[in-house]
């Protein structure tokens, strides 16, 4: 198959896997939607607007005050009356009453007489009080919601305080579905003015991101007799002294199903229209907690309490405790008590405030990622890797904003994951193809020119077959050669395997040095290293990385000069120190393609390169390991360098100042140098003032008392000023010293 059918298919695949995997929806992609809403929900959590529901908590502080839970009913029952009393639409707990009052004087005296053998008689406890019968007066009469746990392990059924009233098809093969529940005793139930389920569904990380506002029970003799609400559903009822409940699904008035059961689309509340998943879910948009909507259950029993701050409003009992294990995670906090989870969406519904998923999202969703999908293939075919990539993170972008915009403004929550995922894959595959069509072009040159050309040049063409010209540009650069002294002396004691194995232990670490520091290694000529900077690569440091790179080739030299000792001794040869000449020169340079019509190679041309070899050959002639250029010295911060003399390199008529480099901007911080420079500077201007005697104490002097690296520079001045003082100058004589060989 050629490359034009790869460039349709692979994409066509692309695009029916993105839709084979959006309707299949698996667990991670749901992962990766859950953790984007999280991220915006955190981003921009719900504002709180008082709703007028609050939360009544059993927190920590109230147990402490009033004694560990479970309190005693008739204690429950004071909370409801103070509650009833102080004007609240709906007292709602989110509590089950399952089990009898243990403190009940008439649960307590039979423990008694089991116990101690006390004689109680049937008819004293009879007449006992019951704390659960307590709580049914209260209750009754009160606009009290009473929660209930569904549960398949459960027989219950509690007889519903509500009507359903169905519109369109049947909800409950979309909800949630019991078997039955565990309620509250019966005279509590029975005396409450609602029933609501506490379930929350979490997801499968644990987060309740969605609580549901119905569930289904098993076995109900009609749809609408087989519908259990939520707390929260319950409590609105409740407050708005409501009797009956509306739930949409496929074929009610205003909903659009397309000829499908889509399940639950809202329910209608009373005053309140909720629009809901399929599954009759209200997804939870948290404030966090908001110390506004709390109450501490010890401040409403106490004499003082203002009933205004509970007037007319919705309050939900439970608890923040963390020993009392109602504690659950949401998207914005890890631990949230469950109460507030019920009351926040009971907010939500009064306030308006939701983010809905409608049933025709997926379509939608579907839609921008095929267009996105199209829009990207058409850019992708036509641009190369670097837009490729561009546009594949703009049209990634452009998911997520467009989702970010729907939750912001809109309330809606449209997934930017599948758009995103498939913008990856179409951006993959398309470099993918791109790859391997360039893999294909650079097996065709290679096989077709690499028997001609350097591999150098090959790795050029191959990556850009235009640079396949000879030519250059001008750039300024530093150039580096360093070579060792005496080679010719040294290779005599070495037989060839010998030599090759040395000078490769030699090259080895020092181009290491080189590259480290962003040189390139223009070629070896023997022994030899040649070098520069600020090519190909821009290097705006270039002559300092130069010179930087030489100290370092004498530190590692340092350490290298045992191992090759400790060589030659194994051996049998005769151990010597290795020496190093460095010559370093800056300036404009052609560097390019150079070469013939036939071969050429990346290199560097001009009379600094030139000049950096002659300086190289210099450090044989003043006994230094590194000299340098005058232009060389003006690009360094700094560092510890001497000023050596006026040389006119062979071949050339303008002399050229050169300097020696002792070290960094460290050695040149020292006194010792300090002194050095000064003392070595007031030597050089005596010697061409032609000062000779003053030339000569200040070198006999320098000679004596200077660092080992400069001994044979104050020797040699020493020579040449008594050869010169002796000598007859012209009057011209400018002091300038003439190699005599490169």
């Amino acid at each position: 198959m050629d490359r034009y059918k790869w460039s349709f298919f692979v994409p066509a695949a692309v695009l029916v896997g993105a839709l084979a995997l959006r309707l299949a929806d698996p667990p991670p992609t749901q992962a990766l939607r859950n953790f984007t809403f999280d991220t915006f929900e955190r981003l921009a959590p719900r504002p709180y607007v008082d709703a007028g529901v609050r939360v009544v908590d059993l927190d920590d502080q109230s147990l402490a005050r009033l004694g560990q839970w479970p309190w005693p009913r008739t204690e429950v029952a004071r909370l409801v009356d103070r509650l009833a009393k102080a004007g609240a639409a709906a007292i709602v707990f989110d509590i089950v009453f399952a089990e009898p009052d243990r403190t009940s004087p008439r649960n307590v005296l039979p423990i008694w007489r089991d116990i101690d053998g006390a004689n109680v008689p049937d008819a004293l406890l009879a007449g006992l009080p019951d704390h659960d019968a307590v709580l049914a007066r209260t209750v009754a009469g009160t606009p009290t919601v009473l929660g209930i746990v569904l549960a398949d392990q459960a027989q219950a059924r509690p007889a519903p305080h509500w009507g359903v009233a169905l519109a369109g098809k049947d909800v409950r093969p979309f909800l949630f579905t019991f078997g039955g529940a565990i309620t509250n005793l019966p005279m509590l139930d029975a005396a409450a003015a609602g029933l609501g389920a506490l379930n929350s569904a979490p997801d499968r990380d644990g987060v309740v991101r969605h609580v549901p506002l119905f569930f289904a029970m098993k076995g109900a003799a009609s749809a609408a007799e087989g519908l259990y609400p939520a707390l929260s559903a319950e409590a609105l009822r409740v407050a708005q002294h409501g009797a009956t409940y509306i739930v949409k699904g496929s074929g009610a008035s205003g909903i659009t199903a397309f000829g499908e059961d889509v399940g639950a689309s809202s329910v209608v509340i009373g005053d309140f229209t909720v629009p809901t998943d399929d599954r009759a879910r209200v997804t939870l948009y948290d404030t966090g907690s908001v110390a506004q909507r709390t109450i501490p259950a010890w401040q409403v029993l106490e004499p003082d309490f203002a009933s205004a701050r509970v007037a007319g409003t919705i309050v939900f009992i439970g608890t923040s405790a963390a020993g009392l294990a109602d504690l659950r995670a949401t998207p914005l906090r890890p631990i949230a008590p469950g109460v507030e989870i019920h009351a926040e969406i009971a907010e939500q519904i009064v306030s308006g405030a939701f983010l809905t998923r409608p049933n025709w999202m997926t379509g939608a969703e579907l839609l921008w990622m095929l267009v996105l999908s199209g829009a990207l293939l058409l850019a992708l075919s036509r641009v190369g890797p670097f837009w490729s990539a561009i546009l594949a993170t703009a049209g990634i972008a452009a998911a997520f904003a467009v989702s970010w915009l729907a939750f912001r403004h809109l309330g809606l929550l449209a997934d930017p994951v599948y758009p995103a995922l498939t913008a990856l894959a179409l951006y993959l595959s398309q470099s993918l193809l791109h790859y391997l069509r360039s893999e294909h072009d650079r097996r065709y040159l290679r096989g077709a020119f690499g028997r001609y050309i350097s591999p150098a040049l090959l790795q050029q063409l191959v990556d850009d077959s235009s640079r396949l010209r000879l030519g250059g540009e001008m750039r300024d650069m530093s150039v580096l050669f360093c070579d060792i002294r005496g080679f010719t002396t040294l290779a005599e004691t070495m037989d060839a395997g010998t030599l090759t194995r040395f000078v490769n232990s030699f090259l080895t670490p020092m181009t290491e040095l080189v590259m480290k520091r962003s040189g390139t290694i223009d070629k070896y000529i023997g022994d030899c290293i040649m070098a520069f900077w600020n090519a190909p690569l821009p290097d705006a440091a270039h002559a300092e990385n130069a010179v930087r790179t030489a100290l370092d080739m004498l530190r590692a030299l340092e350490g290298l000069n045992p191992t090759w000792r400790a060589e030659a001794l194994a051996e049998g040869r005769r151990p010597a120190d290795i020496a190093i000449g460095i010559g370093i020169a800056t300036g404009a340079c052609c560097v390019g393609n150079l070469g013939s019509e036939q071969r050429f190679d990346y290199s560097v041309l001009g009379d600094d390169v030139n000049l950096a070899s002659r300086l190289e050959g210099q450090t044989k002639v003043f006994g230094l390991p590194i000299i340098i250029s005058e232009r060389t010295l003006k690009r360094l911060p700094g560092f510890a360098t001497l000023e050596l003399d006026l040389l006119r390199v062979k071949g050339k008529i303008e002399p050229r100042r050169i300097f020696a480099v002792l070290g960094d901007e460290t050695v040149a911080a020292q006194p010792w140098f300090v002194q050095l420079a000064a003392e070595h500077q007031a030597m050089l201007t005596a010697f061409r003032a032609r000062r000779w005697a003053e030339a000569a104490e200040l070198a006999q002097r320098l000679g004596s008392s200077a660092v080992d690296a400069t001994r044979a520079l104050y020797t040699l001045y020493a020579e040449r000023i008594e050869r010169l003082c002796r000598a007859d100058l012209p009057d011209d004589w400018d002091g300038v010293l003439v190699a005599e060989s490169k």
